[in-house]
């Protein structure tokens, strides 16, 4: 049995992994109301009745009368209630569902973000212990819920779901896609079948366009697709099934050292284009690649690097030949379609070394194969020029000549017993040896002393290299097709040898280099490591720079003092803006003796790191590329290790110091608020009796410091984490009513535009942190806005959220710094004036609002007038629905 025919152990492992679990059977949809939770309550519903213990553990109905009617034949459970914020919150009962232990369990809306006080937070964590106890689940999903499609999606939507799932949820599971055509579903749409009729209005001329459904259905339709075909080649590989078994198009190209590659590679991403399929770029590595010049190896890792850049899988296999590392990689790989090169070749070439392209449509049945025709290359290849190892050694020709000797006297000593076919036996001892040992032209050589030796002192007539029978000349023959035999097996062997002994070294190196890079706690250690290390594994010299307050500056160095010119520093500066490689032997600022790579973590360079060599030469030579790639990943991910421990002990300190500042707050407000209480108690009372109009300014910035002294302690509330919410249905209309009544003497001067429709959804939030952000909001407003000028708040809606904003006439926030408005005691004033004010009340916005579950957002009027505009939004889960009422 060869290894084809063998299962695959890890198909294996999954396999056994699955075992005593439960199956997952997701139902995939394009948007909301193509008919998936229809679907899984039918399919439910039948497997119920051919006899499988079927409970909903939670399903929504969102109205609708069909989907409904399934329920009614159903063991539904009964929800847990969750008490939050002394509000009632209704989410699956996961224990009651373990407890009840049914066969197969209904749970829609995979994606769902679970109460706050739930065992999980997300309902596709609920949904994977029930498969780890063994229980069957249905569940529901839209494709723009999928992990990593989220950004594909609002590409095209304008609109970003937070709620996600991860990609290996689907991949373990059965796929089944409900499907409906964009117009019908568009119809059902307009019939109130998704949506109420006013929110389906708004549903049509955003999300629910004829062209994002189209884009969402493609989207899908492939994820499916993608999940089906890996499912299947597990199974081929579990199983051991041969064959393509094109469920869906994998493209492999072969890449050589011929300049035609980087063809090879654009033609590949063409195809792969159009088929919509992964594919990989592939170098077989074999005896004959050992033999190739620099130049050839640099065009090798072009056109890998060029792969890599479009989005292929690069893969470097060791093997016997050209076509059986093809052969083998497509057949493990389960490709469908291969794109290779055929140059011009001479029909004496061709008979000689056969054809490559010939012999892969022959060996690959059910592989379609393309073929680029290219022209015949202007440089030949280039040869790395021979050592003289490679015509062997003194020693091992006088190893050999030994051994020939040695046997010469064993035969002349017993030839008396042995016949002469027996003689000639002894001889293949030392061509064997001295092919095996050291090499082709040393066994060539022992085969040649060997057939000499036998002639000149056993074939008759001895003493002379006469052969007088010409049945002899078969036992020469013998010992030098023996030697060429064997010298070629070795040769293959040993060039093999030497592959896995390369590879073993390289692995070997950078397991050492990780594990001294681990042990040390400091990031200049860390650099200076580094640079001994990989000058000594290249042969180069080594410079890591660092970014400084007057620009880079060297940070570890191979050398005492590495020569580094203006040259040099500009290329290392480009590298640290762009992170991209510069210098030598790459394509910016090749003047530079020093090639310089950024050492990055993510998309933030850490510091840059330059090779060099004294000969003049290319710093980093073809074959050590992806050695020094390895070096620099691991360079890297030990300096972001350093760099996130010391991030971490410096949040530690800001933890403290937040702790300090918030008791200090809580305990100045609190001792404030006493006397600021019988200051207004005394104020009012005084104008009652005496009616003095100082009284009403001692009494009015008495309530602005008492206003700024709640606003302190309301601070040291968010910050301490110790807010309490009373979630009520709250009508937008009479609660900015009310907030502009409150704040009156604080717009004292100013028109109020009010543009909230009382038709518009009430929402759940906490009345009194409500009103609150919207004092803030309007005495910001006020403050901010220039004087006279009307302020207007407008509530709009849209399909999934409504948003509240708040707007003035003013100069507007400073381009970049929206976000700066929200932190602690940040006031951004204009210049032109001076405005009063903690910078405390956008942060209280801020910290109320999130609390309740309302994004908060600030930027300028995008309506033609100068000012800014401050926003609530409040997402779909916050509006009350008349039924919930």
């Amino acid at each position: 049995m060869t290894d084809r025919d063998r299962p695959a152990p890890e198909a294996f492992l999954r396999a056994a992994a699955q075992e005593g679990r439960g199956r997952l059977k997701i139902f995939l949809g394009a948007a909301p109301g193509v008919g998936k939770t229809y679907e899984m309550l039918s399919e439910g519903a039948a497997r119920k009745r051919a006899g499988v213990d079927v409970v909903v553990g939670v399903v929504e109905t969102h109205g609708r009368v069909e989907t409904e009617a399934l329920t009614r034949g159903l063991e539904i459970l009964p929800r847990r209630q969750i008490d939050h914020s002394n509000h009632v919150l209704t989410e699956m009962d996961l224990d009651a569902l373990l407890e009840r232990r049914p066969d197969l369990a209904l749970v829609d809306e995979l994606a769902h973000t679970n109460a706050p006080g739930s065992r999980h937070p997300k309902r596709y964590q609920d949904v994977e212990e029930l498969l780890e106890a063994g229980i069957d689940v249905y569940s529901t999903i839209n494709i723009q819920h999928v992990e990593s499609l989220n950004d594909v999606v609002a590409s095209f939507t304008r609109v970003r779901v937070r709620e996600t799932v991860p990609d290996r949820v689907l991949e373990a599971a059965e796929i089944e896609v409900v499907d409906i055509p964009p117009d019908e579903l568009i119809e059902r749409l307009k019939d109130g079948k998704v949506y109420l009729p006013q929110e389906a209005t708004r549903a049509l001329s955003h999300f629910f366009s004829k062209t994002n459904l189209s884009a969402l259905r493609e989207l899908a339709l492939r994820r499916a697709a993608q999940a089906v075909d890996a499912q299947m080649l597990d199974h081929l590989r579990e199983h051991a099934v041969g064959g393509t078994w094109a469920g869906s198009e994998r493209i492999l190209v072969a890449v050589s050292e011929l300049p035609s590659s980087i063809e090879l590679v654009r033609a590949a991403k063409r195809l792969a284009d159009a088929a919509k399929a992964p594919w990989t770029a592939i170098h077989i590595e074999t005896p004959r690649t050992q033999g190739l010049g620099e130049a050839d190896m640099k065009r090798v890792a072009d056109a890998l690097a060029l792969a890599s850049n479009l989005g292929a899988v690069v893969a470097t296999v060791p093997a016997a030949s050209v076509i059986d590392g093809l052969k083998s990689y497509a057949i493990d790989a389960r490709a469908t379609q291969i794109v290779v090169g055929k140059s011009q070749r001479s029909r004496w070439f061709e008979l000689r070394h056969g054809s490559i392209v010939d012999r892969l449509v022959r060996e690959t049945p059910g592989i379609a194969v393309h073929v680029l025709a290219t022209a015949a290359e202007a440089t030949a290849p280039t040869r790395r020029r021979r050592s003289s190892g490679d015509w062997g050694t003194r020693a091992g020709y006088g190893w050999s000549a030994a051994m020939v000797a040695g046997v010469t006297a064993i035969g002349s000593g017993l030839f008396h017993i042995l016949d002469l076919g027996n003689v000639a036996l002894l001889y293949l001892l030392p061509v064997m040896a001295a092919a095996s040992t050291f090499g082709l032209r040393t066994g060539l050589f022992a085969g040649l002393a060997s057939s000499l030796a036998y002639n000149f002192f056993f074939l008759p007539p001895t003493g002379t290299l006469t052969v007088s029978n010409p049945e002899n000349i078969i036992s020469i023959i013998v010992l030098l097709g023996v030697a060429f035999v064997t010298s070629q097996l070795t040769s293959r062997v040993r060039a093999q040898a030497d592959l896995a002994a390369g590879s073993a070294r390289t692995n070997a190196a950078l397991a050492s280099y990780l594990r001294q890079l681990t042990a040390l706690g400091d990031a200049r250690e860390v650099a200076r490591a580094a640079c001994t290390e990989i000058a000594g594994l290249l042969g180069v010299k080594v410079v890591i720079l660092e970014q400084g307050a007057a620009g880079l500056s060297v940070m570890a160095a191979s050398l005492a003092d590495p020569p580094l010119e203006t040259m040099e520093i500009a290329a290392a500066q480009w590298v640290w803006d762009t992170g991209q490689p510069a210098g030598r032997g790459t394509g910016t600022l090749t003047a530079s003796d020093w090639q310089f790579q950024p050492l990055k973590a993510g998309d933030r360079v850490l510091a840059v790191l330059g090779v060099a060599r004294d000969d003049g030469r290319d710093p980093v030579r073809s074959d050590q590329l992806a050695l020094l790639g390895s070096l620099l990943d691991q360079t890297s991910l030990a300096l972001e290790r350093l760099r996130l421990e010391v991030e971490m002990r410096d949040v530690d300190a800001v933890r403290e110091r937040d702790r300090l500042r918030a008791a200090l707050l809580s305990s100045v407000s609190h001792d404030l608020r006493t006397p600021l209480t019988s200051v207004l108690a005394a104020a009012a009372e005084l104008r009652r009796r005496m009616g003095d109009p100082l009284l009403d300014t001692i009494e009015s910035e008495a309530q602005r410091l008492n206003r700024f002294v709640a606003n302190l302690l309301d601070m040291a509330r968010v910050e301490a984490g110790a807010l309490r919410l009373n979630l009520e249905p709250v009508d937008l209309t009479d609660a900015v009513g009310g907030a502009v009544h409150d704040a009156r003497r604080a717009l004292e001067g100013r028109a109020i535009e009010l543009d909230v429709l009382p038709s518009l959804p009430l929402v759940s939030v906490d009345p009194q942190l409500f009103h609150h952000c919207l004092l803030n909001l309007l005495d910001n407003a006020g403050r901010y806005g220039d004087p006279g000028t009307p302020i207007t708040i407008r509530a709009e809606r849209s399909y999934d959220a409504l948003t509240l904003s708040v707007m003035d006439e003013g100069p507007g926030l400073p381009s970049g710094r929206e976000k700066e408005v929200f932190e602690t005691f940040r006031r951004l004033e204009g210049s032109d004036r001076s405005v009063g004010g903690t910078g405390l009340g956008l942060a209280i916005v801020k910290g109320f609002a999130e609390a309740m579950g309302i994004a908060v957002e600030a930027g300028n009027r995008s309506d033609g007038v100068t000012g800014a505009r401050f926003s609530l939004r409040f997402p779909e889960r916050l509006l009350v629905k008349e039924a919930d009422l």
